[in-house]
């Protein structure tokens, strides 16, 4: 990338009245990040949501300044990146609307693999709660997943350390810049999580563990993978943040019972009773859900249907999957002008005749 680019990118993250949603609709609508910004301001306020507050930071001469001296730091240290729209952004994350603008990134990151499965949950986690998260990760490790946590205490670095042990890759996700640790109990495990997977943060090198971040990290942690685990939780806490923000993205979300007296099982039966997560016993659960048991059917050589005959709603959905590629439930419907109470019928029957196959996470494509 275009160092005038990086800048360009990194003036854009500082200005606190641009959210990443914001950001996305300036580029798309200007064409270009380094064109915002020699975009004449009453050509900008003309853009829905942009008005004289987000004009005045937006051209904060300060923000330059900042870009220019963490530009400075990337550059000395070798940090890498990904801005939403490059190829190595990740897929799952790419197609969240808030996701971040750019990532830095730290380790040996590797996201071909399409299984990806955050695992969140107490900081005060039990016996139990720890036995099962090295159980189902220990389950899991045949079909080599890519763990993904928050490298906090309890339930997250517990799945690091398991997915560590079982030699997949793991990948933490910072709520601070890359030249804080939090908490510096971990900087142990600093070296282990980078051998084995690595390190990202939408924050600036220099920015601290504040409440708000961690807030804000639990949207990476939810938008990067297929599904999100709740271990244990509390009736109120930051993994339930994370729960709901995986439901929003139309992930799957798992979470495991627990007595009903036992404190940090409230949030998990809690999100079960309430019907948003599925109930999570065992790892088979999620192999099944997500379709990671179909290497295990036997191979059944079956003829396609040279002409299959669909009605004019499902060769409407036809043409849009065939032009979007895999496409999520809520969004076909939108986009389809399909009644979203209609959809699943029409979705079954084309997955009959042939021509589509359900995906993980209400997500379909064309077969």
């Amino acid at each position: 990338m275009k160092e005038e680019k990086l800048l360009a990118i990194l003036r854009m993250q500082k200005c606190r009245a641009v959210g990443d949603i914001l950001a996305k609709k300036l580029i798309v609508n200007v064409g270009d990040i380094e064109q915002v910004f020699k975009e004449k301001p009453t050509i900008l306020s003309k853009i829905n949501g942009i008005g004289a507050h987000v004009l005045k930071t937006l051209f904060d001469t300060e923000n330059i300044k900042l870009a220019e001296r963490e530009l400075a730091y990337i550059k000395k240290n070798n940090i890498s990146y990904s801005y939403f729209l490059d190829k190595d952004y990740p897929l799952n994350l790419q197609n969240c609307i808030d996701s971040p603008i750019l990532l830095f990134k730290d380790g040996n990151l590797n996201f071909n693999n399409k299984k990806i499965i955050s695992i969140v949950g107490t900081r005060n986690m039990s016996s139990y709660g720890r036995d099962f998260c090295n159980n189902i990760i220990k389950e899991l490790a045949e079909y080599n997943p890519i763990i993904v946590s928050g490298f906090a205490y309890g339930v997250d670095i517990c799945a690091h350390k398991a997915a560590i042990e079982h030699n997949l890759q793991t990948i933490a996700v910072l709520a601070h810049g890359f030249e804080q640790i939090y908490p510096k109990v971990h900087k142990k495990y600093i070296n282990q999580v980078n051998e084995n997977g690595g390190f990202l943060t939408e924050f600036w090198s220099e920015e601290q563990p504040l409440r708000e971040n961690f807030l804000k990290r639990n949207r990476i942690v939810a938008g990067i993978s297929n599904a999100t685990i709740i271990i244990e939780s509390a009736a109120k806490g930051g993994s339930l943040v994370t729960a709901d923000i995986a439901n929003s993205y139309n992930k799957d979300v798992f979470a495991v019972p627990g007595r009903t007296v036992d404190l940090y099982s409230k949030g998990c039966n809690n999100l079960i009773k309430n019907n948003k997560a599925h109930l999570l016993t065992s790892a088979s659960d999620i192999v099944k859900m997500l379709n990671w048991d179909l290497k295990e059917k036997p191979q059944v050589q079956i003829q396609k249907q040279l002409f299959v005959e669909l009605n004019e709603e499902e060769q409407k959905i036809n043409d849009y999957l065939h032009l979007k590629g895999k496409q999520v439930l809520d969004v076909i419907s939108l986009e389809c002008n399909i009644p979203i109470y209609q959809l699943p019928s029409i979705l079954l029957q084309m997955e009959l005749k042939g021509v589509l196959k359900p995906l993980a996470g209400k997500m379909f494509e064309l077969a």
